[in-house]
């Protein structure tokens, strides 16, 4: 009995996934607005939360439901515009990350994913933007908490 391997068997075969993932994005000034949300999501929420500060002494134990990736973007130990020298600018390390993760994971469109921005005023715009104008996610799928 011929056997495919994996490749071909993922290759071939649709996997249907209707359970809802979620986009966590926020910055230091939000942080107790991010914990009180994720404190919100089910115990079953998968994801991933990006969460930007100014360096490592920002960064504070953050409880998510355990199949969420918690990823810190310390802004001192990045750049700012390719080719500039500049510093990284508030909202620009999680912006960045957004646009990567949303490159990798929504190569086939939004689906059931579900977004919650919280941050600055700058961060928060350019991320809604890129989910809906650029990747396509509808705007009711968006939250935006302060």
């Amino acid at each position: 009995m011929h056997r495919p391997d994996h490749a071909t068997h993922t290759a071939s075969t649709a996997h249907l996934d209707d359970r809802v993932q979620y986009l966590v994005v926020a910055d230091e000034t939000s942080l107790a607005a991010v914990e009180a949300e994720l404190a919100l999501l089910p115990l079953c929420a998968r994801g991933r939360v990006f969460v930007e500060v100014a360096d490592e002494s920002g960064i504070v134990p953050l409880a998510a439901p355990m199949r969420m990736t918690v990823t810190w973007l310390p802004r001192s130990r990045r750049s700012g515009r390719p080719g500039t020298g500049d510093a990284c600018a508030p909202g620009e390390a999680a912006f960045r990350a957004v646009r990567a993760w949303c490159a990798e994971m929504l190569c086939d469109g939004p689906g059931a994913t579900r977004a919650i921005v919280a941050g600055g005023f700058t961060l928060v715009a350019d991320v809604r933007e890129h989910l809906v104008d650029v990747v396509g996610m509808r705007p009711d799928a968006l939250t935006a908490v302060r």
